[in-house]
Parts: C-alpha cells; structure tokens; sequence
C-alpha cells in the first residue's frame, strides 16, 4: 500500500492509510532499537534534571546562600524547562520530532560542561536556564515520536518501558551523587552529565523522522519512504513476512463507543485546538494530573537531602542516601505501572496511584514526621504511587492528541509539569519554615487527592485504541 501511489491523495485518506500500516507491525528488534538511542537520550536528560537537589547541600555552603537564594537556585531551571516545553512542542510539530531531539540533546550536554566551571550563583543560574530550556524540550518530544512509531495494541507496556528511563535515570544521578558530591565534589557530577551530548549524533544517524508527523504535513513521498524503511527494518528483525495490512483490534469492553469527531475538531489546531471540542475537557483533566503529580513530587524530592540534614541531623552522605531509597521506591512503582496499565486501563490509574499517594502522605501527616525511619518509610511508599502516576502521563498525553498538534499537546502538559516542579518546592519550603514538618506532608497529602478527585471523575480511556482513532 503506497502512500504517493495517487498524487491528488487526500493528507486524511493518507494518515488512515498510514495509521494501518503501522498496527500490523509486530513489535521487533527495530522498535526496541530506535526505544534504546531515544531512551539513552531521556535517561541523561533525567540524570542532570536531579543533579541539583544533590549539589544544593555543597552549593549552600559554598556560596553562603540563604533558604531563598538556594530556592530561587533550584527552581530557575525548572523556568527554563517549562519554557522549553512550550518552544518545543511547537518546533517539533512544525520542524520534526528528531531534529528538536537531536538539538535538545546537543544544547544541555553544552550547558552541563558550562556549568561544571561556574563561580558564583549568578553565572550558575543562568547556565541552570538554558540546560532547563533543553531538557524541557526533549522530554515530551521524546514521548510524542515513542507515541507515533508504536501500535495500539500493548502500547501502554511498550511506551512505559521505554519511559522507565527517565526514572532510571533520576535513581541512577542520586546513586552517582550519593558517592561522587562527598568525595569529589559536585562539579565532577555536572562533567559527566556532560559526556552524553555526544548522542545528539547518533540520534540524526539511527533514527528516522516519525512518518506519521511526516503525512500530515502534507510529504507524503517522504513518508512513504519512511514507512518503507521501516517494514523492511521490522521484517528483517523478525525473519518472517509482515501479516496484511486489517486495522487495529476492537477496543476492550466497557471502554466507551468511538465518538465522531466534529468539523471544529477536526480542523483543531494550534493553542486554541487544545480548548476545541473534546480537547478542551482533555486539556484541563492533563493540566491537573500533570501539576498535582509533580508538585508532590518536587515538593518532596527536591527537599528531602536538605530535610534530612537540618531536622535531623544526618550528615551530608547519610542524607543523599536515604534520599536515594526514596528515588529507587519510585523507580519501582514506575515499573508496577509501566506492567499493569494495559490491563488496569488509564482512566482507573491515575486516581489508584494519586489516591495512594494522598493516603500514605497523610499517614506521615499525621504521625508526626518525627523519625528518619518514618519519613523515610512513608515517603518511599508514597513514591511508589505518584512515580508511577506520573509515568503514566507521558502514554497518556500523546494519545489524547492528533498528530497535527500532539507535541504540542505534549508540550503543554509538560509546560504545566514545570508549573508543579516550581511550585512544589517554593511551597514546601514556606510550609516547612513556618508550620513544620507535618504540615509539609499534609498539603502535599492534599494536592495529590485533587488529582485523584480529577481524574476519577474526567478522565477517558484510551488503551489499545489507534491514535487516530482516539484522536482524529
């Protein structure tokens, strides 16, 4: 089935003819390939992102930062990410998902070498902003293209296995840190984070553009040399040939009828197709699944060594280590996640893992907060929840979007992400300064069970439907 076949081909009749192709596609070696190089690429991304809350401790000291100077610090990056998601999202959907991956991927790992021989706060944060602004724009660019070259059976397993390099990664920098800040320094950690912007290359060599992105901007020869390359990639991997060309499998049960799209949505693009129709509710149930799971991640994370350190009194390894139980807590949960969501289903997810964050936060609210062991009991727990809530939204949000808008869509979720990042910590910190370590816990309790409450009563499903189903 050729995509130029006719020239007068309709870009709709060509993205249906497209979206087939890709659902006989068995999962192969080529799709774990191409999910390898991509999540390299996020797995160092996710390294520098934590880097900070481990050398916060040193930078304290070494710069005399008060409490708002060390906040004002660890945020500014954040600023930078969640304007890199915006900028992002609308060059990937204008230049190509690979091209913003490769230069994103390029730009932090310069930013990292930069920030490795900074002096003082200011030079730091500047250098802060510009890392932000790449790993900002890679992250969701990187689930939007994942997304695109998948089927819509096992997508959930698939896309999630792929993004358990991002916590990988995070548990992998706070192990690094744990042993290289107190015995080198953190300078040596912002030098090897450096080391992967060589990637950027082999990102333009190994992978090819998203064929789907590439039909509905209309090149529709491209994207059938594209799709070409990579059945005859696919059939190589699996040494038999590829079954016809049928369609998706039906939806399970129970997961709702497939709603015709209006002429508003379907024309639907830009900004304003976000709030078009269907979208809108779509828009809005995101935003708040992304900024309640990421303010309580951040507010608790980013606080934890330096918690740890002042309220009781655990030196400066101590404290990043039992940081660190923390982080790879979470990595577990991203795992039960990434194995239950296709049978679980999104729309009961995120109020399960939301809910089990609010309930173990509230139990740690409530007891006091007053041992290491119990806070970093409960912690751990709750990591394990919003972890894997979290994770989720990077399936999630791509699906709930066309193609002509997806990075976009992405982007925003991601922008909105940095929303929770930023305010996470700045409230925590005020909380902490003025009512004490319970109240931390009690508010963030609270933040995580509105988006339980937003997700149980507004989320769609969308398991083993094809994109363009889903989105159209």
């Amino acid at each position: 089935m050729s995509l130029a076949a006719s020239p007068d081909r309709e870009t709709g009749a060509a993205r249906a003819a497209l979206a087939a192709r890709f659902e006989r596609l068995p999962l192969s070696r080529w799709h774990v390939t191409v999910r390898v190089v991509i999540g390299v690429v996020t797995f160092f991304e996710a390294f520098d992102q934590l880097l900070i809350a481990y050398a916060m401790p040193e930078l304290r000291q070494e710069w005399a930062l008060s409490t708002g100077g060390a906040t004002l610090v660890m945020t500014v990056g954040s600023v930078g990410m969640l304007l890199g998601a915006l900028l992002s999202g609308r060059l990937a959907d204008r230049h190509g998902r690979v091209t913003v991956i490769a230069a994103c991927i390029g730009l932090s790992g310069l930013a990292s070498a930069a920030l490795a021989a900074t002096n003082g706060p200011g030079s730091f944060m500047a250098l802060r902003f510009v890392q932000g602004l790449a790993i900002g724009g890679e992250v969701p660019v990187a689930a939007t293209f994942i997304s695109e070259i998948t089927r819509s059976l096992g997508r959930g397993r698939f896309v999630l296995l792929y993004e358990l390099v991002f916590p990988a990664g995070l548990t992998v920098g706070a192990l690094a840190a744990a042993w290289i800040v107190p015995a080198l320094g953190w300078r040596w950690m912002y030098l090897l984070a450096a080391l992967p912007g060589l990637l950027a290359l082999l990102v333009r060599r190994t992978v090819p553009e998203s064929p789907r992105w590439l039909a509905d901007r209309g090149r529709l020869p491209e994207a059938e040399a594209t799709m070409a390359l990579i059945e005859r990639k696919v059939e190589a991997a699996t040494g038999r040939p590829l079954p016809p060309v049928t369609g998706p499998a039906p939806a399970p049960a129970g997961d709702g009828p497939v709603v015709p799209a209006t002429p508003a949505e379907r024309a639907a693009t830009g900004v304003r197709g976000l709030f078009t129709g269907r979208y809108r509710r779509r828009t809005l149930v995101l935003a708040a699944l992304w900024f309640t799971g990421y303010f309580v991640n951040y507010g608790i994370t980013s606080w934890l060594p330096s918690i740890y350190g002042s309220r009781f009194h655990l030196s400066l390894g101590d404290a990043l280590l039992a940081s660190t139980v923390t982080s790879v807590a979470g990595l577990i949960g991203c795992l039960v996640a990434a194995l239950t969501v296709d049978r679980i289903g999104r729309r009961r997810i995120f109020p399960l893992f939301l809910g089990g964050t609010a309930a173990t936060l509230l139990v740690l609210a409530l007891t006091g907060a007053g041992s290491t062991g119990g806070v970093l009991l409960w912690t751990s727990l709750a990591a394990v929840c919003f972890f894997g809530s979290n994770i989720c939204l990077y399936l999630y949000t791509p699906e709930l979007y066309p193609t002509r808008m997806r990075a976009l869509g992405c982007a925003a979720g991601g922008a909105v992400n940095r929303l929770g990042v930023i305010g996470g910590p700045v409230v925590v910190g005020a909380v902490y300064a003025a009512s004490g370590l319970p109240a931390v816990f009690a508010v963030l309790a609270a933040v995580a069970a509105a988006g339980a409450l937003a997700a149980a009563l507004f989320a769609e499903e969308t398991r083993d439907r094809p994109l363009e189903e889903v989105s159209p």
